[in-house]
């Protein structure tokens, strides 16, 4: 049995992602602020805000360690969830969503990273950590100071930790990802923003216009088939598309 706990499951790509997860076997614990309508034993999900996330962390570790290690053939933990503010300069933003931002985007990735080695500290079996990052950790962007540098943080903090697991027997693999681009809600935010504010939004608009975003489904089955490759985690932040 393999075990994978997903955050962000309820829509987009993690939706894709919690569907594929099942329809392959896996045992997945979803985490969202709301539910997916599936039947009772598709998947385990706990409805919880990220934007709070150090109850939840102290939850999954306690969880992690009643669990039996023997019946288990991988344990992966997925960070998926991420939230994009309004897209406008900084000196603009509302601090409330900006603080929020930075919580689920960083702040639950750190601790849940934290509480996943901690809960399977010891397990000889294979334990991968995928951390969905993204073009614009790695690229600045106007209007969108929030998600950067969640995303920025999520990439240095997975380098981090590939350094600490290399060190250790039975370490994790880790990897910050970038999924390249697909449709998802927060394309359809991006281009519905205020040009005024966002000097990038016809970027945005001419991906949609050209045909060049992937379905949420083709994003999740490049994610996961990487994140199955044999060198998983032997470049911390890495790239789908290359």
């Amino acid at each position: 049995m393999r075990l994978t706990i997903l955050t962000g499951h309820s829509r987009g790509l993690g939706a894709a992602l919690a569907a594929q997860l099942i329809a392959r076997g896996d045992r997945v614990l979803g985490i969202a602020r709301h539910a997916l309508p599936l039947p009772a034993g598709a998947l385990e999900q706990w409805p919880h805000d990220l934007a709070d996330p150090l109850p939840l962390a102290v939850r999954l570790q306690t969880w992690l360690e009643a669990q039996d290690p023997s019946a288990i053939e991988q344990a992966t933990l997925i960070n998926n969830a991420g939230v994009v503010s309004t897209p406008q300069p900084l000196r603009e933003a509302d601090p409330a969503a900006l603080s929020a931002a930075l919580r689920v985007g960083l702040e639950a990735t750190l601790l849940l990273c934290q509480a996943f080695l901690a809960g399977t500290r010891g397990w000889t079996l294979p334990r991968r950590v995928l951390n969905v990052s993204s073009g614009l950790g790695r690229r600045a962007m106007a209007s969108s100071a929030a998600y950067c540098a969640a995303k920025a943080g999520m990439d240095h903090l997975t380098r981090c930790l590939a350094l600490e697991e290399a060190l250790v027997p039975h370490g994790a693999r880790v990897a910050s990802v970038a999924p390249g681009v697909f449709d998802t809600d927060m394309q359809r935010q991006l281009r519905s923003a205020d040009a005024a504010a966002f000097p990038d939004r016809d970027v945005f608009v001419a991906l949609h216009r050209d045909g060049q975003l992937l379905a949420p489904d083709a994003a999740a089955q490049r994610l996961l088939a990487f994140l199955e490759r044999p060198d998983f985690g032997a470049e911390p932040v890495a790239d789908v598309r290359h």
